[in-house]
């Protein structure tokens, strides 16, 4: 069994410093109308239909409105948007037989450019989103439900859609949009929290995007990010605007939007920038020209005893510290496997189709170091890839400790022995700036190396966005992954890791029949224990087959200046902030940590 890691010895594997920092008392709110929040992850898109990472979404969130929203810090309770009335039964708007939403639209909403929104625009919005596609992107979430299919291809990449039917299932009728689901879906409402922004068709359609209409669809499925004009410009109906995204300085600036159908936003202007350097992150915050930053778990103790300084720890919807295995890595002009041969020099493609390459590296990782020492006992090492907190989770599931010899012996079989005697070479990539991840990847690397000096694994910080792209051509040879929740329920994570078309299973090339069956079967069970019975063996499988080093799930730490008021901390969005709801002012702040 590997020993425990000193707070010393993280400190050496991340390079990061544990020296004190002062700071004096501000008395005033610093810039009391503008909000800016230095972070480590710069944005892949702008565009609703394509983005599928936090950083991106923080943004988007502030842009675009959905039908409803998740009311304050619950992820059960909604509040309209650009709905009149969150549909139920009691009101009429889900029929009897939970297949049809109706959801009654607002008057008067307009776009960022003056334009009227409409019903139209709504379903042009949702029709876009499924048929845009994106390999690994997250139109399979209203695909599924919706089409009754996770994707508009085939395995070999052919269009299967019917397009005329998924158009028949989106009804409008007046103000009143009617979403016919192909089968029953119990979280549909919650993904119309999330994943239901708004755009204009018309503006669309005078920028070059899909206009709509069925004969010119296809011309926008699984498109580059960079073609699309939504890349990098918005006009939607939401409380801010885009003013500036700086892609030099991976800064975004966002200015009120002062015609909000819901009233304009006590903030002005907010700021969002990537700032890799913990220690100027934290100076920001201290001196108050950050009003709030990222902040890692182990981490957290740097910044919670700054004067002026508030903490809230956000429990989180999540699956954490997954280390993925691409069974099948895409090795055109790839940097992060070598030679790309089983010569010592590099991995081959199928590097991890081996089960026992597999085994030997998750044998070789402790995930209690993760938990103890990197998020300071604020974890729980999960058991396959459902949350604790949700229905199927198996309390009593066997997790795979670390064990040295159990480590060599996988090793020693791989390949017909042939990789103990050659080693190999490849990269290990982290976003650039997260420190729990850069040592979650150099604990790995210090464990692998030690059970063979022939094996060398290169941690090499990657930028955000770029790692993104390399993830969607299927690059990676592996990485430090975590899914936060698209909506609160177990189907979201089985599909996502488990299902051959999930975001996840499908960017690492895993591929088990059986479990896509039992993925496909749960979500349209009804009766909670036989669902969860499915879950377990999904579990099963997921420990027999290893397709990823089981994951944890976390508390998120918040910093906020004493003077940022109406934070609500919503386990769906850990790191986000709704700025439509903050304000800064020190009546009240006292300056006292919350936890």
């Amino acid at each position: 069994m590997i020993q425990k890691m000193l707070p010393l010895a993280i400190a050496v594997l991340t390079g990061l410093p544990l020296r004190p920092l002062s700071a004096d008392i501000i008395s005033q709110v610093k810039n009391p109308d503008t909000f800016f929040y230095a972070t480590i992850g710069d944005i892949d898109t702008l565009d609703p239909a394509y983005a599928y990472d936090t950083a991106s979404h923080q943004v988007i969130f502030q842009i675009y409105d959905n039908l409803i929203l998740y009311k304050g810090a619950s992820v059960k309770e909604f509040t309209p948007v650009l709905a009149e009335e969150v549909p139920s039964k009691k009101n009429g708007g889900i029929s009897a037989d939970g297949l049809t939403y109706t959801f009654k639209i607002k008057k008067g909403v307009k776009f960022h450019d003056g334009s009227e929104m409409t019903p139209e625009d709504i379903k042009y919005s949702l029709m876009r989103f499924m048929l845009q596609d994106r390999a690994g992107g997250p139109s399979s979430l209203l695909l599924d439900p919706i089409a009754g299919a996770s994707s508009t291809r085939d395995d070999q990449g052919n269009i299967t859609l019917d397009y005329k039917a998924l158009d028949d299932r989106i009804k409008i009728d007046g103000q009143k949009l009617s979403i016919h689901l192909a089968k029953p879906f119990a979280p549909f409402i919650t993904l119309m929290a999330q994943w239901s922004y708004t755009q204009s068709k018309a503006w669309a359609a005078t920028h070059g995007e899909w206009d709509g209409t069925e004969d010119t669809w296809k011309k926008f499925n699984n498109p580059k990010k960079e073609t699309s004009y939504f890349f990098a410009n918005t006009n939607g109906t939401g409380p801010f605007m885009l003013e500036n995204w700086d892609k030099n300085t991976k800064t975004i600036t966002l200015v009120r939007n002062d015609n909000y159908f819901r009233g304009p936003a006590k903030l002005k202007r907010v700021v969002i920038k990537k700032v890799d350097d913990f220690n100027t992150r934290r100076l920001l915050l201290a001196k108050g020209d950050a009003d709030a930053i990222y902040v890692s778990n182990q981490l957290e103790p740097q910044v919670a005893d700054i004067p002026g300084v508030k903490m809230v720890d956000i429990p989180v919807l999540d699956i954490s510290a997954v280390f993925q295995f691409n069974w099948n890595i895409n090795a055109t002009a790839n940097s992060y496997i070598g030679s790309g041969k089983l010569d010592g020099k590099g991995i081959p493609p199928d590097f991890f189709a081996d089960k026992d390459v597999r085994l030997g590296f998750v044998y070789a990782y402790d995930q209690n170091v993760v938990v103890d020492q990197i998020y300071r006992k604020k974890a729980k090492i999960a058991r396959g890839c459902i949350p604790p907190s949700l229905i199927g989770y198996n309390a009593k599931q066997s997790v795979r400790e670390v064990d040295f010899q159990k480590a060599k012996e996988h090793f020693q079989k791989a390949f017909g022995g042939k990789l103990w005697e050659t080693g190999f070479k490849m990269v290990l990539p982290f976003n650039a700036g997260n420190d729990i991840r850069q040592t979650a990847s150099n604990i790995f690397k210090k464990n692998v190396e030690s059970v063979n000096p022939k094996f060398q694994v290169d941690v090499r910080p990657i930028l955000w966005s770029t790692m993104l792209s390399d993830e969607s051509v299927k690059k990676l040879p592996m990485r430090y992954t975590a899914w936060l929740a698209d909506y609160p329920d177990p189907h979201n994570f089985a599909f996502t890791y488990m299902h051959k078309d999930g975001a996840q299973s499908e960017r690492y090339n895993y591929n088990n029949p059986k479990a896509t069956q039992i993925v496909e079967k749960a979500i349209l069970e009804v009766d909670p224990k036989k669902r969860e019975a499915m879950y377990f063996d999904l579990t099963k499988i997921a420990y027999d087959d290893a397709p990823f080093v089981f994951g944890i799930s976390t508390l998120q730490p918040m910093p906020l200046r004493d003077w940022v008021q109406g934070f609500v901390p919503n386990p769906i969005f850990p790191d986000y902030f709704y700025f439509y709801w903050l304000s800064k002012s020190l009546d009240g702040a006292n300056g006292a940590k919350k936890g």
